[in-house]
């Protein structure tokens, strides 16, 4: 009678390493014997539960990966659609496969959680030559504009000695980008009508509007930044762009995670020069899409003015604050560990 093989032993001390958006490397701990018999790993990955007990789940839906034995670490990637910045939970099992096509599995290991990084520069890139693809002719504009409520103005001038400060960026547009959640800055539009060259008249984030002239957040000092694109269920689509005066932190933050833009010549946000003294720079806006940018120091609410719109102060809902994009629409997702 053929002797029973020995067990294999439960692989310990997981460790995790290299995470991408995409991908990521898993090493383990297994005696020398196990390594030179096993012929495959079981890896068992699932999203980390959501704490809301009504949430549905997909029971059918197979989380387990067969590979066969390989050197450790093992890279992980393409077998999953992994998305960004989401906790995972991963055990693993060493198996030996027998004659008869049956295995011979170690206990699965403990539970490990890690989670997924951000969109990395060649993810963007593929983001930005989307963007293009949606951005219209440039138009003129003459002012950046950044609309809020009148408390808001109140604490900047009563609490803040009239600056308005950098505030953390929000988790709103696509869920990978760099920026959510750990760049700050202070948001404005730029954005004319068609017919009257002006900001709309209207606006969803409050009745009053801070209007300071484009060429003091636009010029040869600033380096500009692609940041996102993305839609909400909607027809027309946003393009994040970040403004960083030269040499400061939040230029130092963008400049290893985002793509960098001619300030000349873009689709989404330029400046020339003026060509002779006295005259004013020209700065143009994409058509097409809505610009959101955000400029990363603080601005003195000296340095513009503050008036009341005279159109509609319109519903909050139609703000883009921590809106979620749409994964569904092929205008503005790419895809990602393929």
């Amino acid at each position: 009678m053929a002797e029973m093989e020995a067990p294999l032993s439960t692989p310990c001390n997981i460790q995790i390493c290299e995470v991408t958006c995409d991908s990521f490397r898993i090493v383990w701990d297994m005696p020398p014997e196990d390594t030179a018999r096993a012929t495959h790993f079981f890896i068992d990955l699932s999203r980390k539960e959501s704490k809301d007990p009504n949430r549905f789940k997909h029971r059918d839906v197979p989380t387990k990966l067969v590979a066969k034995a390989v050197p450790l670490p093992m890279a992980v990637r393409g077998h999953w659609f992994l998305s960004p910045r989401t906790e995972y939970c991963v055990a693993v099992q060493t198996a030996v496969r027998q004659p008869d096509g049956d295995y011979l599995v170690s206990e699965w290991s403990q539970v490990v959680e890690f989670c997924t990084g951000d969109y990395a520069m060649e993810h963007l890139q593929q983001l930005l030559d989307k963007a293009k693809g949606s951005a219209g002719r440039l138009l003129k504009f003459s002012v950046f504009y950044r609309n809020q409520h009148p408390d808001y103005f109140d604490r900047v001038r009563k609490e803040c000695g009239g600056l308005m400060r950098p505030a953390l960026k929000d988790n709103s547009g696509s869920h990978g980008s760099p920026i959510n959640a750990k760049l700050q800055g202070v948001f404005f539009s730029c954005n004319t009508e068609f017919d009257t060259g002006l900001p709309p008249k209207d606006s969803p984030y409050g009745p009053l509007r801070f209007q300071i002239a484009a060429a003091h957040l636009l010029n040869p000092n600033i380096c500009l930044y692609f940041a996102d694109f993305y839609c909400m269920y909607t027809a027309y689509h946003y393009v994040v762009l970040v403004l960083a005066p030269a040499g400061s932190e939040g230029d130092a933050f963008c400049r290893t995670r985002l793509p960098m833009l001619d300030l000349a010549s873009n689709p989404f946000l330029t400046y020339t020069a003026p060509e002779r003294q006295g005259e004013e720079p020209l700065c143009c806006h994409a058509s097409d899409v809505i610009l959101e940018v955000l400029f990363t120091e603080p601005v003195l609410l000296d340095q513009g003015s503050v008036e009341q719109i005279s159109g509609h102060h319109q519903l909050m809902s139609l703000t883009t604050a921590n809106a979620k994009k749409d994964p569904s629409c092929k205008v503005c997702n790419i895809s990602v560990g393929r």
